[in-house]
């Protein structure tokens, strides 16, 4: 199968799984979440067809909707795209993606590693869709999915935790923007990823000042 047969029947199978998914990690993420590798990627020298499979599939099956069961995806992903004959080395490559993706494995620091400027462009891809307007309005998307306070003062955010304590954390809204997504800008892999990233965080940091203006009576 040619990939571009590939391509379009892993957004049919996505958009599929995801129909019914919370806001913040549903088709339209998975989508921007393309568009963004396909932009960076023209700066960096990867492998289009793997960096294009690698987004589609990354939060096919996130482990925060399935009781942190971080299997599940890599198995999902790997039985479709054998289905659709994809190269065991390809497959191979593209599950490492998922499997290093997300943020919480950069608490991990004896656990299995693996890079690639694959994976460094699908990190920065995903990492661009947490930040900036779209960041802001996903943080708070999940924050109401999960019933969580939008601001409490007095519980403070904790830039110190663990694996296991950002995977359960139930803090406020407010506090993801201290525990994470302010700290994003810093770890982008790529130029573009960078030069992006940048003004989406001023962007942040501006909201967060009118959060707390206003949060305080001050205007």
């Amino acid at each position: 199968m040619n990939q571009e047969k590939v391509i379009e029947n892993t957004i049919k199978f996505v958009k599929k799984e995801l129909e019914s998914a919370e806001g913040g990690h549903d088709w339209f993420h998975i989508e921007r979440v393309y568009k963004n590798t396909l932009l960076i990627s023209k700066e960096e020298k990867v492998d289009d067809y793997i960096v294009s499979l690698a987004a589609l599939l990354h939060d096919i099956a996130d482990p925060k909707f399935y009781n942190g069961d971080e299997t599940v995806g890599p198995k999902m992903a790997t039985k479709f795209l054998e289905e659709q004959h994809v190269e065991n080395e390809i497959i191979t490559h593209v599950i490492n993606i998922i499997k290093h993706i997300s943020y919480k494995n950069s608490f991990d620091k004896t656990g299995e590693k693996f890079t690639s400027k694959e994976l460094e462009v699908v990190q920065d891809a995903d990492r661009l869709d947490a930040i900036g307007a779209i960041g802001i309005a996903r943080c708070f998307n999940y924050g109401g999915f999960k019933n969580r306070a939008l601001y409490n003062p007095e519980i403070l955010p904790n830039i110190n935790m663990t694996k296991e304590e950002y995977k359960n954390s139930s803090a406020p809204t407010i506090n993801h923007f201290y525990e994470k997504l302010l700290l994003l800008k810093d770890k982008m892999n790529t130029v573009t990823g960078k030069k992006i990233a940048t003004s989406r965080h001023i962007y942040m940091k501006e909201f967060l000042k009118q959060f707390d203006d206003e949060w305080n009576g001050i205007k």
